[in-house]
C-alpha cells in the first residue's frame, strides 16, 4: 500500500505543474529529481542577497566561479579559472580560463559565444562598480561583498586577452582567493546583459537567469516550485565524480513547513528535503528507503542585540543579558544533541578555533547586579525577534525565544517576541527595528575572516549582515590586521584578541555550533553535504 500512495500523492502533485497524461507525469518522475526547499529565493542571483535560500537555489546549479571548494580537503580549486598566479606582494592576481565554458540556451536568449574575460569583468563590476549599469538592479545592494568592503579593496578588474583576467588590490587580503569561491561569486553572461540593456528590460537579469551551471532556469511559481532543465551542453560534466548526470529535470518544491516535506520524502513525492527538525532526525533514521547524512557545519548560532538602541548600548546591559540565560539548557532543549555549545564565533572545524576562549556563564544573580548598576528598572520590556525559517544553526528560533523569554523574566525584564514572514523579517532588520534578535551564519568558506567581517564589522552594517549594528574601531583594525599576513600562527595571536575583544563587549552572545543533515530517498546517488555553501545537484542521479 505504501508504494501504491506514493504514486497516487505524486501524480497528484505533479499534475499542478504539467498538464500532460499520466505516461509522461511517470517519464518525468523518472527524469527528474524533486527538492522540497523551505521557501522561496529572493531572486535568482545570489550576488544580491545572502540567505541560504537564495544560493540553494541558484549558486551551484545555475552558475561557476573562477574557484570552488573542493568539499572533502577544503582546498580551493579551479572552477572556470583554470589556473592562476598571485604576484609576490600579494596585490595582483591573474587568472586563466577554461575556454569551453558554455552558457546556457533558453526559451528567452541563445548566446553566440563561450564565457570569456568580459563575462567575469561585468560580474565583478556589476557589485563593485556603482556606474555598470546594472548595479542598481534588483536595488544594487549586495551584502556579502559590501560586508567584507572587497568593492573599496579592488583597484582594478583588466583584460588581459580574451581569456586572461587581472584583478589588483589595493591592500593584500589573505582571504581574497576564498571569497572568489564562495557562492556568491557566481559568473554572469555579459553578453545576455548587452542584451537586456538594448531591449531596455535590465530587471530580467536577476529573474530570468543565465549563467554556465548544470542546470539552466525554465520557470518560477511564488510558494510553489521552481523548475530547472538539463543543461545538456554543460561543460563540466566530465568532471563530475560520478561521471555526467542524467537527471533531465529538477524541481524545487517549496514546502515552508518541515513536518509537511518530511511527509513529502516518505511518500516519494520528493526525493530530498531542505532542514529536517531536530525532532524528525531519529524518524529519518529508522526508515530504510531514507539516508541522513550528517557533518559538523561550518556555522554560528547567535542572539544578537541591537547596540544602535538604548539600553543595548551599554556592554553591561548586554553583559547581564548574556548571564541571565543558560545556554546548556538552551541546546538541549532546541538542538537534541545535534550541536554543541559556542564560545566565540568560530567552530571547532575552523583553523582558527580557540578552545580556552572566555565563555559567559549562567548568573542569574550577577545579572541582576550588572542591570541595576546599569540603571535598567524592574519591568523593563525588550524585543526578541524570532526568524520565522528553521534553519541548521537554529532549528527553532521560535522555541529559543520563549525560553529566553522566561529566563529574562527571573531577572525582571519583560519581553516580546516578534516575527514576521521571512522576506519582511530581513527588511526590518537591515532597518534597524529590532531591539535583538535570535539568528545566524553559515560561512562561505573557511577562512575565519568570514564569519568575523560579515557579522560585526562596521562594512557590515549597511549590508545587513550585522545585525548587532555594531561598529568597533579597534576590531574593524584587528581583522584588517589579520588579512595582511599569511602567517596562520600570527592570524590565530590576532583572532584570539578579536575573542577577547568581543567577550568584553558582547555585541551578540554566540551560542550553538550546529550539525548539517541531508536527508533524502536511498535510490539517489552522489548526494552529499556541501560544508561550504549550497546545495548542488550535479552529478546526482536517481534509479527507480
Amino acid at each position: 500500500m505504501r508504494g501504491g500512495f506514493r504514486w497516487a500523492a505524486f501524480l497528484v502533485a505533479l499534475a499542478g505543474l504539467q498538464a500532460c497524461d499520466k505516461s509522461e507525469q511517470i517519464a518525468f518522475y523518472q527524469s527528474g529529481i524533486i527538492y522540497c526547499s523551505e521557501s522561496n529565493p529572493v531572486n535568482f542571483n545570489p550576488q544580491t542577497d545572502t540567505s541560504s535560500t537564495t544560493a540553494d537555489a541558484t549558486a551551484h546549479q545555475l552558475y561557476d566561479r573562477l574557484l570552488n571548494f573542493d568539499a572533502e580537503s577544503g582546498q580551493i580549486v579551479p572552477n572556470v579559472a583554470e589556473s592562476w598566479v598571485v604576484s609576490d606582494d600579494g596585490l595582483t592576481y591573474t587568472f586563466q580560463l577554461h575556454k569551453d565554458v558554455t552558457f546556457h540556451t533558453t526559451t528567452y536568449f541563445t548566446p553566440t559565444r563561450t564565457l570569456n574575460a568580459d563575462d567575469v569583468i561585468f560580474s565583478i563590476n556589476r557589485w563593485r562598480l556603482p556606474s555598470n549599469p546594472f548595479h542598481a538592479v534588483s536595488g544594487g545592494r549586495y551584502p556579502y561583498f559590501e560586508s567584507l568592503g572587497l568593492a573599496e579593496n579592488i583597484v582594478n578588474v583588466e583584460r588581459i586577452n580574451g581569456y586572461r583576467v587581472q584583478i589588483t588590490l589595493k591592500e593584500p587580503d589573505s582571504s581574497f582567493l576564498a571569497n572568489l569561491a564562495t557562492d556568491f561569486s557566481v559568473i554572469l553572461s555579459a553578453e545576455y546583459a548587452d542584451h537586456l540593456l538594448s531591449r531596455g528590460t535590465p530587471e530580467r537579469i536577476d529573474y530570468f537567469p543565465i549563467g554556465t551551471g548544470p542546470f539552466k532556469f525554465e520557470s518560477y511559481r511564488k510558494d510553489h516550485y521552481i523548475r530547472f532543465l538539463r543543461n545538456e551542453n554543460y561543460w563540466g560534466f566530465d568532471e563530475l565524480p560520478d561521471g555526467q548526470s542524467n537527471t533531465e529535470h529538477l524541481i524545487y518544491d517549496i514546502t515552508t513547513k518541515s513536518s509537511i516535506r518530511l511527509a513529502k520524502l516518505i511518500t516519494g513525492e520528493c526525493d530530498a528535503i531542505a532542514f529536517p527538525a531536530q525532532t524528525e532526525l531519529e524518524i529519518i533514521r529508522n526508515r530504510e528507503e531514507l539516508e541522513l547524512s550528517e557533518k559538523p557545519g561550518l556555522n554560528i548560532g547567535f542572539w544578537a542585540f541591537n547596540t544602535e538602541r538604548p539600553p543595548f548600548d551599554d556592554p553591561k546591559v548586554r553583559k547581564a543579558l548574556a548571564l541571565a540565560i543558560d545556554k546548556n539548557t538552551l541546546l538541549e532543549a532546541v538542538y537534541f544533541e545535534s550541536a554543541t555549545r559556542a564560545k566565540t564565533l568560530l567552530p571547532t572545524a575552523s583553523w582558527a578555533f580557540q578552545s580556552d576562549a572566555e565563555d559567559t556563564a549562567y548568573n542569574p544573580v550577577l545579572a541582576k547586579k550588572l542591570l541595576k548598576e546599569a540603571g535598567i528598572e524592574p519591568g523593563f520590556t525588550m524585543t526578541i525577534w524570532a526568524m520565522p525559517v528553521e534553519r541548521a544553526y537554529n532549528p527553532n528560533a521560535s522555541k529559543m525565544a520563549e525560553l529566553i523569554q522566561r529566563y529574562l523574566s527571573a531577572v525582571d525584564i519583560q519581553v516580546n517576541i516578534v516575527t514576521y514572514d521571512w522576506t519582511t523579517f530581513r527588511r526590518h532588520l537591515r532597518e534597524g527595528l529590532h531591539d535583538s534578535v535570535l539568528i545566524g551564519w553559515s560561512a562561505d568558506n573557511g577562512d575565519p575572516d568570514n564569519f568575523y567581517r560579515p557579522l560585526l564589522s562596521c562594512g557590515a552594517i549597511p549590508s545587513g549582515t550585522n545585525r548587532a549594528m555594531w561598529c568597533n574601531e579597534k576590531y574593524d583594525a584587528l581583522i584588517n590586521e589579520a588579512l595582511e599576513t599569511q602567517d596562520l600562527e600570527r592570524r590565530k595571536a590576532i583572532y584570539e584578541e578579536v575573542n577577547r575583544l568581543l567577550y568584553d563587549e558582547l555585541p551578540l552572545v554566540p551560542i550553538a555550533h550546529a550539525y548539517r543533515y541531508q536527508a533524502y530517498r536511498k535510490n539517489l546517488k552522489g548526494m552529499s553535504i556541501n560544508p561550504y555553501g549550497g546545495v548542488r545537484f550535479a552529478g546526482v542521479t536517481k534509479s527507480l
